[in-house]
């Protein structure tokens, strides 16, 4: 058994992570769809997103798979928020398993880069490149950046070598997309990202999800996994 303070938190940590989908998905097609227990998308989401994400561990795989259109070409993803669904009959298999990570509302800290916003459409595709490792597709639109999402970029000699994005839903900020690379590591990455969130929320705790190498580092900046998650692949 959890306790009701991490139950609360995984409770903020999904719903926080459906907004961010639903915020992604928006510029690229209709809006999905929140009931009390989970976000849909009828029509198929960007790459790396998923489909459907639930919000509390009461959600029906019936209503779930309903709000979906899981036959549809390249296949449809499902983000069990709590780990406790079975969809391997309905025509699904695991494509990764994951933990949630809290970490306290974190105070500014060195990080060796010169980090900022991203303010500009310009600056957004060069993050994206960056964050990609190749160039930028378009995947995070121009309206994205705004009071409750921040893309944060870490530079060293003028190029972004860094960076997350942020939003904030309610009591807690969201944190995904990190990376690092070139002249920056994972630890200085994180460093500026918790730096940079304090800056533009402070005193707001920090929910995210990992998992290998990148849940490794993330409990190794203070971080700490409050629960399992899973992400399934429609393949049949």
């Amino acid at each position: 058994m959890i306790d009701n303070d991490t139950r609360e938190l995984l409770l903020a940590a999904a719903r926080n992570n459906a907004e961010w989908c639903d915020a992604v998905c928006r510029g690229h097609g209709p809006r999905g769809e929140f009931t009390p227990d989970a976000w849909t998308s009828a029509h198929p989401t960007p790459p790396l997103y998923p489909d459907a994400v639930t919000l509390t561990p009461d959600a029906s795989a019936a209503a779930l798979l309903a709000g979906i259109d899981a036959g549809s070409p390249g296949g449809r993803s499902v983000k069990d928020s709590f780990a406790v669904l079975d969809l391997a009959g309905d025509g699904f298999e695991v494509l990764f398993e994951a933990q949630w990570i809290h970490h306290p509302a974190p105070k500014a800290a060195p990080s060796g880069l010169e980090w900022s916003e991203v303010s500009t459409a310009g600056e957004l595709a060069e993050w994206e490149a960056a964050w990609d490792g190749e160039e930028s597709t378009g995947l995070f639109h121009p309206a994205l950046p705004g009071s409750d999402i921040v893309f944060l970029a870490g530079r060293a000699g003028g190029r972004i070598v860094a960076g997350a994005a942020a939003n904030r839903t309610g009591p807690v900020v969201g944190v995904s997309n990190l990376f690092a690379h070139d002249d920056a590591d994972v630890d200085a990455a994180w460093a500026g990202v918790l730096s940079g969130i304090a800056a533009r929320w402070p005193g707001l705790p920090i929910v995210g999800y990992e998992h290998g190498d990148d849940l490794d580092a993330a409990l190794r900046n203070g971080f700490t996994a409050i629960g399992p998650l899973r992400v399934w692949l429609h393949t049949a």
